[in-house]
């Protein structure tokens, strides 16, 4: 079974672009593949824990945010 993540993906696309950030830029931050972090916004892909870690605390928001489970950042 193949789970998509449509509202981390679009979170995460507006993080990065409240703080006008590339989407080369964040792939070298997660030393992923441009691509492969289209994909993530993209919802396509399912991220790995750690990285979700990452990516909250380089936001400054909770990974239940992220992820759709909760509105508050």
């Amino acid at each position: 079974m193949e789970i998509k993540m449509p509202e981390f993906g679009q979170r995460l696309k507006l993080l990065r672009k409240e703080k006008s950030i590339t989407q080369r830029a964040m792939a070298e931050l997660l030393e992923k593949t441009e691509r492969h972090y289209q994909d993530m916004e993209a919802g396509k892909i399912n991220v790995p824990g750690l990285t979700l870690m990452k990516l909250a605390d380089y936001f400054g928001v909770s990974i239940d945010y992220l992820v759709g489970r909760k509105d508050e950042r």
